[in-house]
């Protein structure tokens, strides 16, 4: 089991795409896991056939735990194990005795990302589920004979390590890997490097949000299954094992709330106009086809709002003893799924047009329905919306996402009783509430914050006029 890359250490393999004897190729998804805070697709680095699937579908596994073995030699070759998270590569060998290899240095290319670090922490062995057989022993890593080349690469070993993200970006833009210079730790290839090897041509104004690590497509598969509950023996309780997006959530959470000391402000203003303008870019044709409600303007609020308070989109770095502003804004999304609550982030929102802001949030919100959200998504972001209005309630002090500095919870927009030009009248009213670390955001910042949101969308003009 890979780790993905983002320091998970388990998953649960929810699907296998391959059965023992099925013929694979580099790059073809093999099945479909859940980690702790996506549904995520496992693609295979070898051409081959399936030799053994180690575990069933719906176990849980430890990262560093073989989970599938292929054989790339053809048919009188040994079946090899894919190094899924094992310490050593597959490389060339004569044909001798296996024997073992030095502890290698660094982290090895798997299956996705870059397998276990060489100092990750022993865990206790799981156990199988009822029915399942017992994981092989740990096995010394295998040293096979392969061909020269594999699909048209080098061998394994001499593969330019980058993430599945980082090779779908460089084969979009014709990027060889091999001639791209890494700068990445233990050698990696990360973006910044693919976007440099494609001078001469002007770089782009903003980097395009990380594209999803896209193999072979799988046919469509039905709602990932849910934990097993377990009813007590009056059926008075359901006892649901805490795990996935759930644990994930519940570990953020605590850790966000014991960390960083919250503030929450609020605010209560006529939305009225924002309505108005929403109805009005609804019927706008540079708007046609795309998706417009209040979310998409209140979005591109506190896009300007940050703008004119850019020190409330910071972090706090506690090993570096350093206070880290962000000279762009990666928005995230707060979003209710089956799994549970995930943040996807719209990368570089601030560069972004109404229109393309419109599009990128459509995306989100449909991946994140879909269960499709990959943990890339969810990584970087600098200031989260939650939209709790949708559930009909006025507002609520929401958490901080873990390395922000602030969250906007948006409440429900409802006519009310409202003062208007001197005379009660029947007004849009909604309710912000914004959160903040204060150690980074003091009374001061965050209050002109919220207020320049509130004031943008009692006044939607100032869209333009404060842009």
């Amino acid at each position: 089991m890979p780790d993905v890359g983002e320091g998970l250490t388990e998953a649960e393999i929810l699907k296998w795409y391959v059965q023992v004897g099925d013929t694979v190729t580099d790059g073809q998804v093999v099945c479909e896991v859940e980690t702790a805070k996506a549904a995520v697709e496992l693609p295979i680095p070898f051409d081959g056939t399936v030799h053994e699937l180690r575990f069933p579908e719906g176990t849980t596994v430890d990262v560093g735990q073989v989970i599938i073995s292929v054989n790339v030699g053809g048919g009188d070759a040994p079946a090899a194990e894919a190094p899924v998270a094992e310490a050593a590569p597959v490389v060339a060998a004569p044909a001798a005795p296996a024997v073992e290899d030095d502890e290698p240095k660094g982290r090895q290319p798997v299956l996705v990302g870059y397998g276990v670090a060489a100092s990750s922490t022993k865990r206790r062995p799981r156990k199988a589920p009822a029915g399942a057989a017992p994981a092989a022993a740990p096995a010394a890593p295998v040293l096979v004979s392969v061909p020269e080349q594999l699909n048209g690469h080098a061998p394994a070993g001499a593969r330019p390590l980058a993430k599945p993200p980082v090779r779908k970006l460089a084969k979009d833009l014709g990027v060889d890997l091999a001639t791209v210079t890494p700068t990445g730790p233990d050698g990696i290839i990360t973006r910044e490097d693919v976007h440099a090897a494609a001078a001469p041509a002007p770089a782009p104004a903003a980097l395009a949000p990380a594209p999803v690590a896209a193999p072979a497509p799988a046919p469509a598969q039905a709602p990932a299954p849910v934990a097993a509950a377990v009813v007590s023996s009056d059926a008075r309780e359901v006892r649901i094992p805490i795990k996935g997006v759930r644990k994930a959530t519940a570990a953020a959470m605590v850790g966000s709330a014991f960390t960083a000391p919250h503030v929450t402000e609020f605010v209560t203003f006529d939305i009225t106009r924002t309505m108005k303008l929403v109805e009005e870019l609804k019927s706008d044709k540079d708007m046609a086809g795309l998706r417009v409600n209040p979310l998409l303007l209140i979005a591109k609020a506190v896009l300007v709002a940050v703008k004119r308070n850019p020190d409330i989109n910071a972090a706090w770095d506690e090993a570096a003893q350093e206070i880290v502003l962000k000279q762009y804004v990666n928005l995230g999304i707060a979003a209710a799924t089956p799994r549970g609550l995930i943040v996807p982030n719209i990368k570089d929102a601030h560069a972004q047009t109404l229109p393309e802001l419109s599009k990128s949030l459509s995306e989100l919100v449909s991946t994140a329905r879909e269960g499709k959200t990959t943990p890339a998504a969810m990584q970087g972001g600098t200031f989260t919306i939650t939209n709790v209005g949708v559930f009909g309630v006025d507002t609520g002090t929401p958490i901080l996402n873990p390395g922000e500095a602030a969250i906007l919870a948006v409440g429900a927009i409802k006519l009310q009783p409202w003062v208007h030009k001197g005379k009660v009248k029947a007004r849009q009213v909604t309710t912000l509430a914004l959160s903040f670390d204060h150690r980074l955001v003091d009374g001061e910042l965050g209050s002109k914050f919220l207020a320049d949101i509130a004031a943008i969308l009692e006044q939607p003009k100032r869209l333009i006029t404060w842009a």
